[in-house]
């Protein structure tokens, strides 16, 4: 990976943990720069190159939800982690709304931090790869340059983690994937049984994609997982 791939921006008003991590990608041969309140990561972002944002969700000026929906509005692909204090599930659940990739809770090991950085970057070079920009499955399409999504003749809006899971799923259409696989390749995330955060995703995409059609495309595999068919059984 070029250094032209490794440019991160850290948006955290604790100045120890901001400046303690910008060391430690600088160590480990990242290009990182550091805005203490929302308002200026936004200006840096919006004025910047880079290659993956860590963001705090208690920022002044704008808070991290608001900055990863702002950010979200002008870049639909860059990967961001978000870090904080708040563990509980609603929590997660309003921060991939907002359009984070990962989130990580404080406190937390940098080599974890370090792991999860190497996962995105290396998604979003794969995600490069002409793959074809269009997936489909039976009436269902989405469209990987505008995100639009459509059933039929009605078009469908998902949030960026909805887009995401909907996508992993289409990308493996007819094969069954564990929520361990969802975890790893949607989230980022080692998978916690404790959590039903998948679960409740499926459901959030099982109600936009296939209700009020009688083909239902997300089916349950008990004891396994879940698999996106093509075709009615």
């Amino acid at each position: 990976m070029s250094g032209e791939e490794r440019k991160i921006l850290i948006v955290e008003d604790e100045h120890k943990i901001a400046d303690t991590l910008k060391l430690g990608l600088l160590e480990n041969g990242y290009f990182a720069e550091v805005a203490y309140d929302g308002a200026i990561g936004y200006k840096l972002f919006t004025t910047h190159q880079y290659n993956l944002i860590i963001l705090d969700i208690n920022l002044p000026g704008m808070n991290g939800y608001e900055l990863c929906k702002a950010i979200r509005s002008r870049n639909s692909s860059i990967p961001i982690i978000m870090l904080t204090a708040l563990n509980a599930l609603n929590d997660k659940i309003e921060g991939y709304d907002a359009g984070a990739d990962d989130y990580l809770i404080k406190p937390f090991e940098f080599k974890e931090l370090q792991l999860k950085i190497r996962v995105l970057l290396k998604r979003t070079m794969n995600q490069n790869i002409p793959v074809g920009n269009v997936l489909k499955a039976a009436d269902l399409e989405i469209n990987l340059d505008s995100k639009e999504v459509r059933r039929g003749e009605k078009e469908i809006t998902l949030t960026a983690k909805e887009f995401q899971l909907l996508e992993y799923l289409l990308r493996n259409k007819n094969k069954v994937v564990s929520r361990a696989d969802i975890a790893i390749n949607v989230w980022d995330i080692d998978f916690d049984t404790n959590t039903n955060v998948i679960d409740v995703y499926i459901n959030y995409v099982r109600n936009k994609v296939d209700k009020n059609f009688p083909q239902k495309l997300i089916q349950t595999q008990v004891g396994m997982g879940y698999i996106l068919k093509d075709k009615e059984s």
